[in-house]
């Protein structure tokens, strides 16, 4: 079945079976393989995308319940090819990943938590990123550049961008 899809910013059209998980659409359809496999079953996290700007989990959304939903993967991130997101500019900075493979999941979980709590604790950080895993145990550098870039996108307001 042919499914038109809006994926960073772009229409993109596909032809796959309905029960496709989104995660295959991105990787093997739209050749995006920013968006990892990691369990398939929604709960390591490294396939979390956006769907109108909320995390979901890539592995457990079939193709057919995208709809017209807009798409954002790890590839569309970033406000500009010259722009890091805040969240990608913390984690150069702070030097947060180790092995990287779950990166892409942690920093689309991260930009989604700031986009509805722009200054969150440490117990509202946990609690967003618990369907994370880690298996470098990266969560205190986690943590640490979700504040940063907390901090980094309330400079970009107060600067008017």
């Amino acid at each position: 079945m042919k499914y038109t899809l809006t994926v960073n910013g772009q229409s993109r059209t596909v032809d796959v079976a309905p029960e496709t998980p989104m995660l295959w659409v991105l990787r093997d359809s739209l050749e995006l393989a920013g968006t990892k496999y990691g369990c398939g079953h929604g709960v390591c996290g490294a396939c979390t995308i956006h769907l109108n700007g909320e995390a979901t989990k890539a592995c457990m959304t079939p193709v057919s319940t995208v709809g017209r939903k807009k798409i954002t993967t790890i590839e569309g991130l970033a406000p500009s090819p010259t722009k890091l997101h805040p969240v990608q500019q913390a984690w150069c900075e702070l030097d947060v990943a180790q092995c990287g493979y779950c990166q892409a999941g942690q920093l689309m979980t991260a930009a989604s938590l700031l986009k509805d709590t722009p200054k969150p604790t440490d117990e509202e950080i946990d609690g967003a990123m618990a369907g994370n895993i880690c298996r470098c145990g990266t969560y205190t550098r986690i943590r640490a550049g979700i504040k940063r870039a907390a901090e980094l996108a309330s400079g970009a307001k107060e600067a008017g961008q």
